[in-house]
């Protein structure tokens, strides 16, 4: 997915960037994740949170581990 000029993604955005790029994510588990920590870094914009696509794409690699050459690899 080509990055457009906007620096931040409001969550609903972000959530769709990941489901994109990566194949997991929504807007819903970003706002879950806001409450009870382990999601990406976020900025708070009044009501609105500004997620960036350097942080998005940090925790979704973090998520995803090291690669794997077969299922029997330990984790």
């Amino acid at each position: 997915m080509v990055k457009p000029e906007r620096l931040y993604l409001r969550r609903k955005e972000a959530g769709e960037y990941l489901k994109s790029a990566y194949g997991f994510g929504s807007g819903k588990t970003l706002a879950k994740l806001a409450t009870e920590g382990g999601g990406p870094e976020f900025f708070k914009a009044g009501n609105v949170a500004l997620y960036s696509y350097d942080a998005l794409d940090s925790w979704a690699k973090e998520k995803m581990g090291a690669p794997r050459r077969s299922t029997a690899e330990a984790a």
